[in-house]
């Protein structure tokens, strides 16, 4: 069924290029092998795919079956003119949110995924760079029940100057009475996010973001740069435990927001609530789902087990399922597992999101019994619930 024409529910915004994955077919080489200099690396044919947070978060809900509207920044160029055309593929309607600048490059991403090595990402940052609160008219978000924000450590103008722009944009949004949603993405050291001071500019945006679902990483890196190094320099052989994603998540739900998760690559999804019940009701009535014991929670569920062909827009399609879940009505153990489900789908496919099923589908996956992999990190004194594979956390005060 067409959705698209619907009005939407979700409207994502943010960051959007095109990606460019070369195929390396099943052969594991070495980083060192593929960036010699004056070495020819043979691949196949290569997947041209939108990237980004429109993208990726985007189409990853038109094919969970959520009415959605894009609006990101592109050039008038042959980039630019891939981009509206994939998302014209996928529904005539679209694209129609998109601002085109004839005066700008259209970004784009080159993605190293070869098997067995994490992926690398070239970049040019183009449009993105010149992205600010003026873009989004806010008479096109009013509709909506979530407006969902992606990757402002990719957009020069949503980072500068302490972050005016971005905690401009997501004030007035939720001033606007729709539920707001961000999301992050790993700063370059080298850039100018890489140089921004993150932690005032999550003091000062949070208080106006209802869910909040970065990367762990990404957001060490933000608010505790001695221990992101610390957990990249010891690699897999020091994990994050129980306790590491209970402070990061206290301190994101510090700052203001009112759901909170962390997504942890071949890790698992960790989620957890504001225990201020009235922060949770300033979204009753904005959401279908039933927030009615929500608060205080706290969770972890380990991945689903698929064959992995790409990991690229993985963290992105669980935070669209995350965002399903809530549309959909779901219980907050169906949310993270609706979370967990959508990013497992898309990794069985090399690209983002061809591998994300409608809703319906990926729900009857879930009812056929699919395994988890086995728990991996250390969560002392938390509680689980084998027959949906979820460890509830020590405070959690309906894991008993």
């Amino acid at each position: 069924m067409n959705r698209a024409s619907e009005q939407p529910q979700v409207v994502v915004a943010g960051h959007v290029c095109v990606d460019i994955i070369p195929d390396f077919g099943e052969a594991e080489l070495p980083l060192e092998a593929l960036l010699r200099p004056g070495h020819l690396t043979r691949v196949g044919p290569a997947v041209i795919s939108t990237g980004g947070a429109v993208s990726n978060t985007g189409l990853a809900l038109h094919r969970l079956g959520i009415p959605v509207r894009l609006m990101g920044k592109i050039g008038q160029d042959l980039f630019g003119e891939a981009i509206l055309a994939v998302f014209r593929s996928h529904s005539p309607t679209l694209a129609d949110g998109m601002l085109v600048s004839p005066e700008e490059a259209s970004s784009y991403t080159l993605v190293i995924n070869p098997p067995g090595v994490d992926r690398i990402f070239i970049h040019c940052p183009g449009a993105n760079d010149t992205f600010g609160a003026a873009d989004i008219p806010l008479e096109e978000v009013r509709p909506a029940r979530i407006f969902h924000f992606g990757y402002p450590t990719l957009m020069q103008r949503m980072h500068l100057d302490g972050g005016s722009e971005l905690v401009q944009l997501m004030a007035s949004v939720k001033a606007a009475g729709v539920v707001t949603s961000l999301d992050m993405s790993q700063p370059d050291p080298a850039s100018s996010a890489g140089r921004a001071d993150w932690e005032a500019i999550l003091t000062r945006t949070l208080p106006h973001v209802d869910i909040f679902a970065p990367n762990l990483d990404e957001t060490l890196y933000m608010l505790d740069r001695p221990r992101y190094l610390e957990l990249t320099a010891a690699g897999s052989t020091h994990l994050p435990d129980g306790e590491l994603l209970h402070a990061v998540a206290d301190r994101l739900l510090g700052m203001g927001a009112a759901i909170v998760a962390l997504k942890l690559g071949d890790r698992g999804l960790y989620l957890r609530t504001s225990a201020d019940s009235r922060r949770l009701a300033t979204l009753t009535g904005l959401l279908p789902a039933d927030l009615t014991g929500w608060a205080g929670r706290e969770m972890y569920t380990p991945c689903f087990r698929v064959k992995v062909a790409g990991t690229t827009g993985a963290g992105d399609c669980a935070y669209a399922g995350l965002l399903a879940g809530l549309l959909y009505g779901q219980s907050i153990e169906a949310v993270l597992l609706s979370a967990a489900a959508s990013g497992a789908c898309s990794v069985e496919r090399a690209d983002a999101t061809s591998g994300v099923p409608h809703w319906d589908v990926m729900q009857a996956r879930l009812r056929s019994g699919w395994p988890h992999y086995p728990l991996s990190l250390p969560l002392t004194g938390w509680r689980s619930n084998a027959e949906e594979t979820i460890w509830y956390g020590p405070g959690d005060h309906r894991a008993a």
